[in-house]
């Protein structure tokens, strides 16, 4: 982390472990949050290479997603994230200050008229990588699980 990063974790203990990050709306911070946040998880709940892979590139997509279209990268704005690190899952909210979206709405990245697209495949990939992916229903705030294992 550099020394003039705004990015700084708050650590809350107890059962579940809590970690709470605020991410500017600014793509540039997105792995560098990430990181920070991968490293807090290497306690044992999740195998490292779900870590390294799964969980990273999950919260990535979804920060993206947050900054881009959620805040449309207003810097006025930010990305809130909290993990919860229980003793079987690993539990990851991102919200933004969007008017949120219908996450039945983006097209199946997987149809052949959507193959050429550039866009529309985080939420895919999101899904294939953690357990459960869930919405609060205004489509603002994403919830990412990953089972202990």
């Amino acid at each position: 982390m550099s020394p003039a990063s705004p990015l700084r974790i708050d650590v809350q203990g107890g059962e579940p472990r809590r970690l709470r990050l605020e991410v500017p709306s600014d793509v540039e911070y997105v792995g560098e949050a990430v990181e920070l946040i991968a490293r807090h998880c290497l306690t044992g709940i999740l195998s490292p290479r779900r870590v390294l892979f799964n969980l990273r590139t999950a919260l990535a997509e979804a920060l993206t997603n947050a900054i881009v279209y959620g805040n449309g990268e207003d810097a006025a704005k930010v990305v809130r994230v909290q993990v919860e690190l229980g003793r079987d899952a690993v539990r990851i909210r991102v919200s933004d200050d969007g008017a949120g979206f219908d996450p039945a709405a983006p097209p199946d990245p997987t149809r052949p008229e959507n193959l050429r697209r550039e866009d529309g495949r985080g939420l895919f990939v999101m899904r294939h990588l953690v357990d459960r992916v869930d919405f609060n229903d205004k489509g603002n705030t994403i919830w990412l699980t990953l089972q202990a294992g």
